[in-house]
């Protein structure tokens, strides 16, 4: 598709190009920081949890959330169900930003089938009164531009569905590991 191609798909979307590109930013963003955020090194480095499996003293990894998991612990050390909480709390951490994911991937579509509507309408308003017929090239390129709004939707929702459940599988992941270490975290605060 050439540039020019683009900027008509664009031109086309008419104002609600406006929401859709804020819609756009935000889910790269968020699906970026996220990934970023809740990468190992951040979230359970393997040589703390080694450490921790192992009953061994614990060195490095001091702001990553099993360390700070740990240090809640050893803060509360009879306090099994405010360590259980704390854990929780961060495993809500970690899903920070990903809810609103869950709104561009239904709004995009229909903020870009909106569009599609308006552009439409547009369309066919454009019918000679007389003949009660269009210009057919004029209608053709103006159906092609109003399903452009719908395109642009349905771009920017696929990625972020698929970065929603990425991240959400991944923080699934984390919190079922935490739940087997959180056991010997406890334990350990117990002797």
């Amino acid at each position: 598709m050439s540039y020019l191609a683009m900027i008509d798909v664009l031109n086309g979307a008419g104002l609600l190009k406006y929401p859709l590109a804020i819609c756009s930013a935000a889910a790269v963003f968020i699906i970026c920081e996220r990934a970023y955020a809740l990468r190992q090194a951040a979230i359970m480095p393997h040589d703390l949890v080694d450490a921790v499996v192992a009953g061994k003293p614990l060195m490095g990894g001091k702001h990553t959330v099993l360390a700070r998991i740990v240090d809640f612990a050893a803060e509360h050390p009879n306090d099994d169900d405010a360590v259980k909480a704390f854990a929780r709390l961060e495993i809500n951490r970690m899903e920070r930003g990903i809810p609103y994911l869950d709104i561009i991937y239904a709004a995009a579509p229909l903020i870009g089938l909106t569009g599609t509507v308006t552009g439409l309408l547009e369309v066919f308003s454009q019918i000679a009164p007389d003949t009660g017929l269009p210009d057919p090239v004029t209608f053709t390129k103006g159906v092609a531009l109003a399903l452009s709004a719908t395109v642009i939707g349905l771009t920017i929702a696929i990625p972020s569905l698929v970065g929603s459940g990425y991240l959400q599988r991944k923080i699934e992941n984390y919190a079922a590991q935490l739940d087997v270490i959180l056991e010997r975290i406890l334990k350990r605060g117990r002797s």
